[in-house]
């Protein structure tokens, strides 16, 4: 009998430290300079960043997406977990790659008659930056000029807009003017790009 009850608790014990993490904040690293937009989704505004390397508090993650709610430095909105790590028992883990995240449900804002429809999402996705991607550059400021003041269509793909991630060859580039580089407006945001392998250089903020 005290068998049996000491192999109950231990089970009990067992369960409540895995489920533990689960009802609770996770800190997380950016890998990279990530946007926290409105919504969970490329086609909503960028509210603000996470500097590369930055710590955020991450409250839950949408199943089946890899958009998490986040918290950093007073502005809370969602980011894109796929550029994310977390410390779990002494282990570096991708965000996206963790089971016990709480889940968390998005729930939109009323919208009112004339109000904007947030843009459609393109089936494709920007592809995420392979190990030993280029440095971010800093452009010279004419450069990032002429991008802000010569706007193009936007176009919005799956994902989320940093260096180093892959342009898919359906989105257009536009050349700037005394520049080896092209640039496109992505999810709305202005990035300059490298013609010849499509890779995301700049991303002006």
């Amino acid at each position: 009998m005290r068998l049996r009850t000491a192999m109950l608790v231990a089970a009990v014990t067992s369960t409540a430290a895995i489920s533990f993490p689960a009802a609770a904040a996770i800190v997380a690293s950016a890998m990279t300079p990530l946007n926290i937009r409105s919504g969970p989704g490329p086609q909503y505004a960028v509210i603000g960043f996470i500097p590369d390397r930055g710590q955020a508090m991450i409250t839950g993650c949408i199943q089946g997406s890899l958009w998490c709610q986040v918290s950093f430095n007073g502005k809370q909105g969602w980011a894109y977990s796929q550029y994310m790590t977390a410390t779990l028992s002494g282990r570096s883990l991708a965000v996206a790659e963790m089971r016990n995240v709480p889940p968390v449900t998005y729930q939109a804002p009323v919208t009112t008659v004339g109000s904007a429809v947030p843009a459609p999402i393109v089936t494709e996705t920007l592809v995420a930056p392979q190990p030993g991607a280029p440095l971010a550059l800093t452009p010279p400021p004419q450069v990032g000029s002429y991008i802000v003041s010569h706007p193009v269509t936007p176009a919005y793909l799956n994902g989320e807009v940093v260096v180093g991630a892959g342009v898919p060859e359906d989105v257009v580039l536009s050349p700037v003017p005394g520049s080896d580089y092209d640039y496109a407006y992505l999810n709305s945001q202005p990035v300059l790009v490298e013609p010849s392998t499509r890779q995301v250089v700049y991303v002006y903020r």
